[in-house]
């Protein structure tokens, strides 16, 4: 059995959850190497819409701005209802 079935393998018995430590550790490998090993991603048409309006929020100096810590945000968040 060659290297990458045994991997293959051993990734077929991991928990779905588990799988983002995975692509951490083989993209940190694939950068060490020298290799862009990242599978090609193409954004939805959702995920260009939002891209596209925070260019403009950008561009523009508009939005709403945040100033305070990732926890203080989450927490604003969560108060929103």
């Amino acid at each position: 059995m060659s290297y990458q079935e045994i991997a293959k393998n051993m990734i077929d018995r991991l928990p779905e959850d588990k799988m983002i430590f995975v692509i951490n550790i083989l993209q940190n490998i694939g950068e060490m190497s020298g290799l862009d090993i990242y599978p090609e991603f193409e954004p939805n048409a959702e995920t260009i819409a939002a891209m596209a309006e925070t260019d403009e929020m950008i561009r523009t100096g508009s939005g709403q701005h945040f100033r305070g810590t990732a926890e203080e945000f989450n927490n604003m968040i969560l108060a929103e209802d």
